[in-house]
């Protein structure tokens, strides 16, 4: 069941990078976060008090909600770096850099949780990685942009390094909480940054700019983030987060489908080598 729920997991994520990057075209993108996490937040929360949770919140520990807490600020900043890099750069482009966290999640899971990393995993490792640097391609860029040029791929490495440390952090904190009660407790300490960020940097006004067409999409991908972590967190509660997280990454295919059908974005052939390898990869860990 838990690899039905990563499998879920990634079908949701995929349509969620999709949809953002539309949500995105002409709204900032730390605004549309901070839209975004709002929806997820009244998502999760409407899932706990159907299903009664919320009696449960006396009994855990302040550990669990240390790494809820630890977890839904690393999701944050993933997040916000995420968008931002999709705001520069194409999905085509963002995804792959954003999967690699796969890898530095598979090292973490090793060295702190202590799940075995065996030669298969290694291996897949490896074709994981040199998947993603086939698949990162440089954006075409007027001249005299050259912040853009380089903005997006700084953005999508520091998007995959925190959601390294979620999914490490996650895994740690739901040991002994219901996933889906996790997860809206996360979803607190994301919204809260989010908005934070969008007070900070003074974007409050760009709210009421958000026009129709982009918060009709903004909104369908906050369901559909929400929808992905609810069955991701159930996984990754009952599954190894070696395993989970990969699974999780198969979004990319997904996201790649979506985005030749519904963007034009098409991939060079050494992108396809590289998606193939990124495919051969987390099919690795199956076996």
């Amino acid at each position: 069941m838990w690899i039905a729920m990563a499998l879920l997991s990634a079908l949701f994520a995929g349509m969620t990078a999709i949809l953002s990057k539309i949500g995105v075209r002409n709204t900032d993108s730390t605004v549309a976060t901070a839209i975004r996490t709002t929806v997820v937040l009244v998502f999760s929360w409407l899932l706990v008090f159907i299903r009664g949770l919320q009696t449960q919140m006396s009994a855990l520990s302040l550990h669990t909600y240390l790494f809820l807490f630890l977890s839904g600020l690393c999701t944050g900043a993933s997040w916000l770096c995420y968008f931002h890099a999709l705001k520069l750069g194409t999905v085509n482009q963002v995804t792959p850099v954003d999967k690699s966290s796969t890898v530095l999640t598979m090292l973490l899971a090793f060295f702190f949780l202590g799940e075995p990393l065996s030669w298969m995993k290694a291996l897949a490792m490896a074709l994981i990685m040199a998947g993603t640097l086939l698949m990162i391609e440089r954006k075409p860029v007027a001249s005299g942009d050259k912040a853009s040029k380089r903005g997006w791929l700084l953005y999508a490495a520091l998007s995959a390094v925190f959601a390294a440390l979620t999914a490490i952090l996650g895994k740690v904190g739901i040991q002994d909480v219901p996933s889906d009660l996790g997860t809206a407790l996360r979803t607190i300490v994301v919204l809260v940054m989010a908005w934070v960020m969008v007070l900070v940097t003074g974007k409050t006004g760009e709210v009421r700019k958000v026009d129709r067409h982009d918060g009709k999409f903004i909104i369908l991908s906050g369901i559909a983030t929400g929808l992905s972590w609810l069955c991701y967190y159930r996984a990754l509660k009952d599954g190894q987060a070696s395993i989970v997280v990969p699974l999780d990454k198969l979004s990319i295919v997904v996201t790649i489908l979506f985005s030749y059908l519904f963007l034009k974005e098409k991939l060079s052939r050494k992108a396809l080598v590289g998606f193939g390898l990124l495919i051969l990869g987390t099919g690795t860990l199956l076996l």
